[in-house]
């Protein structure tokens, strides 16, 4: 169902596919329980309708694949009719799809529905428009491990849909060796050779990336080597582009920490491969919709 590719290998991607299961199940036990007693009581079993969603804002379109998985597992009987593809851009008055099918399904699943679409749609629009801020670049942004709970798997692929990278989709799936690793571990070097023998030890080809926070780390981790990119963490702008040009094309380039969408096109300029962004999964507004009758 949903197309989000690890970091590191191909086994994980079932994960992928599991989890968003259990979130809907999940999702369903919290929100009917023993029964949704206001439908029950008034709409006949056999009753049939006809339901569609409407957009309020525009935005980009995103979650149409999965909402059509909600439908199915709920009542498979349910027929979609898709008008509007993920990934597209719509405005206010715009009819994404149409459903048919018993009434009481309908209105069993439209909450779950809206949850995940509206969610995934507004996470779609911030990253689309972050995606745009960085045009004429060769600069990507990247999402983060900051996402909500048991949702991460849909946040990560409203990411995409919106444009932008996913970064890792959690601690399994790619090696980041951030500030407390390396200071727990004894600094840099320690860091990088303890990963090097566990990745060794345990058969496992993952890439790897580093944080580092001042030019002495920076240079630590330039004079030994054995990662796939350097995380510049809270660098200034001026400091970004001294340390791109340090690294000079050694390694892929993260820049991260307190970069804003106003600030974002002034660190790409520096030369920076990728810009991590948290706020496009922590903080965002929810793309208004609703699911009418019709």
């Amino acid at each position: 169902m949903l197309n989000i590719e690890t970091a590191g290998n191909a086994r994980y991607a079932p994960r992928v596919n599991e989890l968003v299961d259990k979130l809907i199940d999940l999702s369903f036990a919290e929100d009917i329980g023993d029964g949704d007693h206001t439908t029950l009581c008034c709409i006949p079993e056999d009753a049939m309708g006809k339901s569609h969603l409407l957009i309020k804002e525009d935005g980009i379109l995103a979650g149409i694949e999965v909402a059509k998985e909600v439908f199915r597992r709920f009542d498979p009987e349910m027929s979609v009719e898709v008008l509007i593809e993920d990934g597209a851009r719509v405005k206010k008055g715009d009819i994404a799809m149409i459903v048919t099918g018993r009434i009481r399904s309908l209105l069993q699943t439209e909450r779950l529905m809206l949850n995940i679409m509206q969610r995934m749609s507004g996470i779609a629009t911030m990253t689309d428009k972050y995606v745009q801020r960085l045009k004429g670049t060769h600069t990507r942004v990247l999402d983060t491990r900051k996402t909500t709970p048991g949702m991460r798997m849909l946040e990560k692929q409203a990411v995409k849909i919106g444009g932008g990278c996913n970064h890792r989709i959690g601690l399994f799936d790619m090696i980041l060796l951030k500030d407390n690793h390396v200071d727990f571990a004894g600094g840099i070097t320690n860091a990088i050779d303890r990963c090097h023998a566990y990745l060794k030890e345990k058969g496992l080809d993952l890439k790897i990336e580093i944080e580092v926070r001042s030019f002495d780390e920076l240079q630590q981790v330039l004079d030994h080597g054995g990662v796939n990119r350097i995380m510049l963490d809270n660098f200034s702008v001026p400091d970004t582009k001294k340390a791109v040009d340090m690294i000079a094309g050694r390694f892929e380039t993260e820049s991260s920490g307190g970069i804003t969408y106003d600030t974002i096109r002034d660190y790409a300029e520096q030369g920076v491969d990728f810009i991590s962004v948290g706020a496009l999964t922590h903080s965002v507004k929810g793309l208004d919709m609703s699911f009418k009758a019709c």
